[in-house]
């Protein structure tokens, strides 16, 4: 149950919490807030905080476009805080944070609302006995300024052990921050580019993962502040380089059973668990346009740049779009689960649990099947073997996305024809650029 806001609001006030942040995040993937002061939470709470539907159609430089559903300066929404999320901001003394729904001025769910629409998702899958737990791997770059050229803030060796001597200090904190805001952290690792880092987040039903997903963002720029340095998240930081991703972890259960162990089908899948991975991998090609949804996107998404951009699975391959991971022998049941390589933090995190489910519950409802399984790096195969190649460029994901009625049924029509409206919008914003040009126009935006 939701805490009471009046008594919540005077535990944060006498706990230093001069105001509680309003987090949501728009369809180019940017997180928007309005802020109140803690001893406004209670009426903002019932009532809500006033927030431009507008911002549907907002593209990620801040530029507004439209669609037949979006844009314009008319109307209002409702932003109505989850005060069950609400957590302060250990990076942010003095702030609090908390996810919202959007609600029109009679308390209607606004159709455009990403949440809500990542909840019904979570719903739809629900009533047909299959849970889901879902995890991000956030992937960032810490430099020393944003200045035009990028300076790592260290080039120790990839996954060095000096990374964290060099950053020993901002690794720690970035830890505590996480613990103190309720956040479980899997895993806390240098990568593979200058200066890069990744934080793993445990588990959890696909909203609360969207939400920690946000969190652990603003978490991540809060400490680096404290620390002079500065982040991106941008799936290209320098051209012809290894980009941040957000790969999406997830597990399927209907009742106890593991969808994805203890079953009769390849490395232990149940036909159902077989039938939703095979759902989603059918529609990547479209689900691009959420999950990697810049324009930049398609610089990281090359060839043996651990960013498989093939319509492929595999067990424990890495170079595969779709991986399966089945987990430490003897733990399957447990740890079985799959896990999409190919979108970026640029990406709406809600639209991305919400979109998966989607394509996921059309394979079972398709009963579709796996496609041979790839066992090695895709682009070391040849042409005649090799799987197909995910759109190369934003503009075919977003025409492919757009005649999947899968998509549009899940989304609704208007949201469904914002996001392509912004996409567009993203891409007439880059025509003629060059990759020097999109990496250094995107670098410090997400």
């Amino acid at each position: 149950m939701a805490p009471d806001p009046a008594v919540l609001a005077a535990d944060l006030a006498e706990a230093g919490i001069e105001a509680v942040v309003f987090t949501y995040v728009d369809n180019a993937g940017v997180a928007r807030v309005k802020g109140v002061p803690t001893g406004r939470l209670a009426p903002a709470s019932k009532h809500g905080v006033g927030m431009s539907p507008v911002f549907d159609a907002f593209v990620a430089d801040d530029s507004i476009t439209s669609s037949p559903s979006a844009g314009g300066p008319v109307g209002d929404l409702r932003l109505i805080p989850d005060l069950r999320r609400l957590v302060a901001l250990a990076a942010q003394p003095g702030l609090a944070w908390v996810p919202v729904d959007r609600r029109s001025q009679t308390g209607d769910p606004h159709p455009q609302c990403q949440r809500q629409f990542a909840t019904r998702l979570v719903e739809r899958a629900a009533s047909r006995g299959i849970t889901m737990q879902m995890g991000f791997e956030i992937e960032f770059i810490l430099a020393r300024s944003t200045d035009d050229e990028l300076v790592p803030a260290t080039v120790a060796p990839a996954y060095g052990a000096n990374r964290l001597v060099e950053l020993g200090d901002f690794s720690v904190e970035l830890l505590r921050a996480l613990r103190l805001e309720g956040v479980e952290v899997l895993q806390l690792h240098p990568e593979y580019a200058p200066g890069q880092f990744e934080v793993s987040t445990a588990p959890r039903d696909p909203v609360h993962a969207a939400d920690d997903s946000v969190l652990v963002r603003q978490t991540i720029r809060g400490v680096t502040a404290r620390h002079g340095l500065a982040v991106t998240f941008s799936p290209a930081v320098e051209v012809g380089g290894v980009g941040n991703g957000a790969h999406l972890h997830f597990g399927i259960h209907q009742g106890k059973q593991n969808l994805l162990a203890g079953g009769r089908g390849t490395h232990g899948m149940t036909s159902d668990g077989e039938a939703f991975l095979a759902g989603v991998l059918d529609a990547l090609p479209a689900l691009l346009a959420i999950g990697a949804p810049s324009v930049a996107s398609y610089q990281r998404l090359v060839p043996q740049h651990w960013a498989a951009p093939y319509v492929c699975w595999g067990k424990e391959n890495r170079e595969a779009a779709l991986r399966l991971v089945t987990g430490e022998a003897g733990a399957e049941q447990h740890d079985a689960n799959a896990e999409v390589k190919v979108f970026d933090a640029t990406a709406n995190p809600y639209l991305v649990v919400g979109a998966v489910i989607a394509c996921g519950l059309d394979g079972i409802d398709r009963q579709l099947r796996l496609p041979a399984e790839t066992t090695t790096d895709p682009a070391t195969l040849d042409a005649a073997a090799r799987p197909e190649r995910l759109p190369t460029s934003l503009d075919v994901a977003v025409e492919t996305f757009s005649r999947s009625d899968v998509l549009r049924d899940a989304l609704g029509n208007a949201l469904f024809e914002t996001i392509i409206a912004v996409r567009h919008a993203e891409i007439a914003r880059f025509a003629g650029a060059s990759p020097d040009e999109i990496v250094a126009s995107t670098r410090w935006r997400h």
